[in-house]
C-alpha cells in the first residue's frame, strides 16, 4: 500500500476529506497552494517527494494563512512545520546496513527477508503551534519523542 492509499484510507476511517492537489513541477506546486484559503481546509499533510522540493512552499504558505502543517521528515517541522510522524530514518540506516552487511557476507538478496521500521517518532513545534494559535493537549506532548521549543 503507498502512502497516498494509507492517508485515503485512514481519511476514509476517520471521516475526513481529503483534498488531494497532486503536482508535477514547482510551479504547479506554488501554484496549488497559492489558491488555499484559511478557513477553506484544516491544514497540508505534505507527502515526501525526491522530485520537488515544496517545502519552501508549503510552509510560505500556512505560516501566511495561518493553516497547521504535517510531515513525514523532523527536518521539516525543524523548519517551521507544526509536526511530523514517521520512522525514524536513524534507526532504518541501521537496518539498512544489517541487510547490507548480511549480502556482503554472502547472503543471497531475495534470501534476507524484508523488514519494515520498528521505531516512529512523533514531532512537535510549540513555537509553530502558538503562532497558529494552536495549544497542543498534554497528553499528545507527552507521546511527542522530540517538542521543538
Amino acid at each position: 500500500m503507498s502512502r497516498l492509499d494509507a492517508n485515503r484510507d485512514a481519511a476514509r476511517q476517520l471521516r475526513i476529506t481529503l483534498v488531494e492537489r497532486p503536482v508535477r513541477t514547482q510551479e504547479e506546486a506554488r501554484a496549488a497552494l497559492a489558491g488555499l484559503r484559511k478557513g477553506e481546509v484544516d491544514g497540508i499533510l505534505s507527502l515526501p517527494s525526491v522530485a520537488l522540493n515544496i517545502l519552501g512552499f508549503v510552509l510560505e504558505t500556512a505560516a501566511q494563512r495561518a493553516i497547521p502543517t504535517m510531515f513525514f521528515d523532523p527536518f521539516d517541522v525543524e523548519r517551521g512545520g507544526l509536526a511530523s510522524y514517521s520512522a525514524n530514518y536513524y534507526q532504518v540506516g541501521r537496518q539498512a546496513a544489517r541487510l547490507v552487511d548480511k549480502i556482503i557476507k554472502g547472503a543471497k538478496p531475495a534470501d534476507v527477508p524484508v523488514e519494515q521500521p520498528t521505531k516512529f517518532e512523533l514531532v512537535i513545534n510549540l513555537k509553530t503551534a502558538k503562532a497558529l494559535g494552536l495549544t497542543i493537549p498534554q497528553s499528545v506532548l507527552g507521546r511527542a519523542d522530540r517538542v521543538i521549543q
